[in-house]
């Protein structure tokens, strides 16, 4: 499957779809349960759902969780789990053998629904419009994550080979994530280490030795700063699966060597070759950080 920042893009889902989703939650909350029966008023006219909700435990289970989808859609927290909730529910519905007409015709009556509600609720005609246009992604979106693991799961079941190409998959998702987290780890130990290098630098300013604590405290913050830039692209990547920026890591090379300059010439003054030499590393990665970036920019 299209990996989920793939889909969005398809679907030009923007941060102003998900605020206007998420600012029809409190009204899309107080009519959840004209939304549930209007869905579940025509699933039990249909003889196929009828007999298969004939067990009201079951019946309980789906009927909640129906619930919890719905309101899922405005609420805001569209990242990989949500993902994976989608996911799960075309291959929960494959194993149970539910064809995947129902799927079809339930967001069609939750998308009828929403837009009754909309149309109702809300005077201003160009706010109705860019809200409707808004739960119309999503919800062609979950149709075509749910859709697209329907498929997925039915080759899966009568094809070996692809059962051993997404087992392959899934192993090599896993890994990719593990050891994305054994990265973060290893940040958060490198922040500490600059961290306690920003301690030594400052201790150096009290113990009197201010023009090497002042230079070289300010090469920790820029490096601390960088670390942190990286962190936080890190985590956004674990959360939402979005491209991890190389920049940021050229970045920490570039902050390094400026750092190290910093130090060189002011304090140890040393002789003319060596600055050309580092001044020329500083223009290659910055060449380079320049290149990278430029290119991440036209990707997204």
């Amino acid at each position: 499957m299209r990996s989920f920042r793939e889909i969005k893009l398809h679907y030009n889902f923007t941060a102003e779809d998900e605020k206007r989703l998420v600012s029809l939650q409190n009204l899309m909350t107080e009519n959840v349960d004209k939304a549930m029966d209007a869905l579940h008023s025509w699933i039990l006219q249909t003889k196929e759902a009828a007999v298969f909700f004939s067990d009201d435990n079951r019946k309980s289970h789906i009927f909640g969780a129906q619930k919890k989808w719905f309101l899922n859609l405005f609420s805001g927290n569209y990242d990989n789990n949500y993902y994976e909730s989608l996911i799960r529910i075309g291959q929960v519905h494959v194993k149970r053998f539910v064809d995947a007409h129902f799927m079809n015709r339930s967001v069609n009556i939750i998308r009828n629904f929403c837009v009754n509600i909309i149309s109702s609720h809300i005077e201003s005609m160009d706010e109705q419009a860019r809200l409707l246009i808004s739960v119309e992604k999503i919800l062609d979106i979950n149709l075509d994550i749910i859709t697209s693991s329907y498929i997925e799961e039915e080759i899966k079941t009568y094809s070996p080979a692809y059962k051993v190409k997404s087992a392959l998959l899934s192993f090599s998702e896993r890994f990719s994530q593990f050891m994305n987290l054994i990265l973060l780890l290893a940040l958060i130990t490198l922040t500490l280490g600059v961290v306690g290098l920003l301690v030594y630098d400052v201790r150096s300013i009290i113990v009197g030795n201010f023009k090497h604590g002042i230079i070289s405290a300010l090469g920790s913050l820029l490096l601390l700063w960088v670390i942190i830039e990286l962190i936080n692209t890190e985590i956004s990547h674990l959360k939402k699966g979005g491209r991890l920026q190389i920049s940021l890591f050229i970045g920490v090379a570039l902050v390094t060597v400026i750092r190290e300059i910093m130090i060189t010439v002011k304090l140890q003054k040393p002789e003319i070759e060596v600055v050309y030499y580092l001044i020329a590393a500083i223009l290659a990665i910055g060449l380079v950080y320049w290149l990278i970036k430029k290119t991440e920019v036209e990707i997204k």
